[in-house]
């Protein structure tokens, strides 16, 4: 088995895995951005609107959310079993790993659709057509409408990133090189962990209430 190729501008392989792991991990950092304002922008609803907000959350399908989170949580898990195969040059189980990973990305993608599908039926979608059954008065729309246009923006951001992580399991599925996977696989738990904490503030936070 060849081992793994050292670029020129590195001294050792050491310090080109450091390199590569602390490149990731200021990428991941950046991503922050996409998800940040996002994240800003519910807590300023929630403490000017949470009556709104808490009507609008129990909208969401808390079921199609809970099964969706522990399909993302067993994929990291086979994400992390595929790093320690690439890692253990077992190459084939790797392989099958990182298949099984993308298999489970596609079904949290398929439910979410199913659910974004649903949302659309009952007027939820943010714009002209916004029409919930219980919305009351225009104050009580309105702060609906906006958990919503986040909802939609951070379900549909978190969905993209994760189509990109389920392509880049494809790809490496071909050679799965330990270093490779291991990126990877440092992107896929950014986007599980990305969802751990939108599931609760979209699905879960003030649903009880009012």
């Amino acid at each position: 088995m060849n081992a793994p190729v050292l670029e020129p501008q590195f001294r050792d392989h050491a310090q080109q895995d450091f390199a590569r792991s602390f490149g990731m991990w200021v990428f991941l950092s950046s991503e922050l951005l996409f998800f940040g304002p996002l994240l800003f922008g519910y807590l300023y609803l929630r403490m000017h609107h949470p009556e709104a907000t808490g009507m609008a959350s129990r909208h969401t399908d808390m079921l199609l959310g809970t099964v969706n989170t522990a399909v993302l949580l067993t994929s990291s898990l086979c994400m992390a079993l595929a790093g320690h195969a690439a890692q253990g040059r077992d190459r084939r189980r790797a392989a099958r790993l990182l298949a099984l990973t993308a298999a489970l990305g596609i079904v949290f993608l398929a439910i979410k659709g199913v659910e974004w599908h649903q949302e659309f039926d009952e007027h939820l979608f943010p714009g002209v057509g916004f029409h919930p059954s219980d919305g009351g008065d225009a104050g009580t729309v309105y702060g609906m409408e906006l958990f919503f246009l986040l909802y939609f923006a951070a379900t549909g951001l978190h969905a993209l990133h994760l189509f990109i992580g389920v392509s880049a399991c494809l790809w490496l599925m071909r050679g799965p090189r330990a270093e490779a996977v291991e990126l990877v696989g440092l992107y896929w738990h950014f986007v599980d962990v990305v969802w751990i904490v939108l599931y609760p503030l979209l699905y879960l936070t003030l649903r009880s209430g009012g």
